[in-house]
């Protein structure tokens, strides 16, 4: 991952990002623009005593919601300036969650706070599209997981990323994946550099299986109601499809992989 220009980008944009999401209540996990609630999907399951890893975790507002319900909360961010919302966030809220820099690039190795099997669930909003290498991030993932433990994720929808909300018509090719950088010109003059990664849906799955997953349900929600994510979105576009993809998968035992072959 160029973890520069996406943590620079990130700290940028937090204040403003920040201001845009505060409307959320923290009564739920919203799983992105347009991408419905845990509330009303029901993915994670009853969360109280878990022990969550969140990656990419931002202004906290996942990891938060997730403590309120009885969760052990553990929050990974690479932009401080993110991580410094999500603490005064978490204060104001009055819950305890352990916010940390650090990439969920780098999470492949033991340390003292992420040992193996340290996880009920890893969870992660919106994030894992900043992630260069996905298999380096789903390894991490699996080791901190306890067998059988939780992975849900969502990411961009990359059928709504090819389509000009403007003109309704595909500019551009499902096939062209990889690294997408754009030149950013914001209301006041400053230029900045977004970068993302592109993938196709089959990239994401076989990424899932060749990492010890067994994928249990893609959701690909609508929900018209969201006045938090959506305000940048435009209406028409998103009632033909929704910007959001989510993944629910299970962390596979080491021995139905080595009889499968894998």
């Amino acid at each position: 991952m160029n973890h520069e220009s996406i943590e620079e980008w990130w700290d940028e944009v937090s204040s403003y990002y920040q201001e845009e999401i505060g409307s959320d209540d923290l009564k739920t996990v919203r799983y992105g623009p347009f991408g419905s609630t845990e509330r009303k999907l029901r993915l994670l399951g009853d969360v109280r005593g878990m022990k969550i890893l969140e990656l990419g975790c931002g202004g906290g507002q996942t990891s938060i919601a997730l403590a309120k319900r009885g969760a052990k909360c553990v929050g990974i961010d690479i932009s401080e300036k993110q991580l410094g919302h999500a603490r005064k966030l978490a204060k104001k809220n009055n819950v305890a969650v352990e916010f940390i820099k650090k990439s969920f690039s780098d999470l492949e190795h033991p340390s003292d706070s992420f040992r193996n099997g340290s996880f009920d669930i890893v969870v992660s909003v919106f994030a894992l599209q900043y992630a260069r290498d996905l298999d380096r991030v789903l390894r991490g993932a699996s080791r901190v997981l306890k067998t059988r433990g939780l992975l849900v994720f969502s990411i961009d929808h990359p059928f709504y990323l090819l389509i000009d909300p403007e003109t309704m018509e595909i500019e551009d090719s499902y096939y062209r994946t990889g690294k997408l950088e754009e030149e950013e010109k914001w209301p006041e003059g400053s230029r900045h550099t977004f970068v993302m990664y592109r993938r196709r849906v089959s990239d994401v799955v076989n990424a899932l299986v060749r990492n010890g997953f067994a994928v249990e349900r893609i959701e690909e929600p609508f929900d018209p109601d969201d006045k938090v994510w959506g305000s940048g979105y435009r209406r028409k576009l998103v009632r033909r499809i929704g910007p959001t993809i989510i993944f629910k998968c299970r962390k596979t035992p080491t021995k139905l992989l080595m009889r499968k072959g894998y």
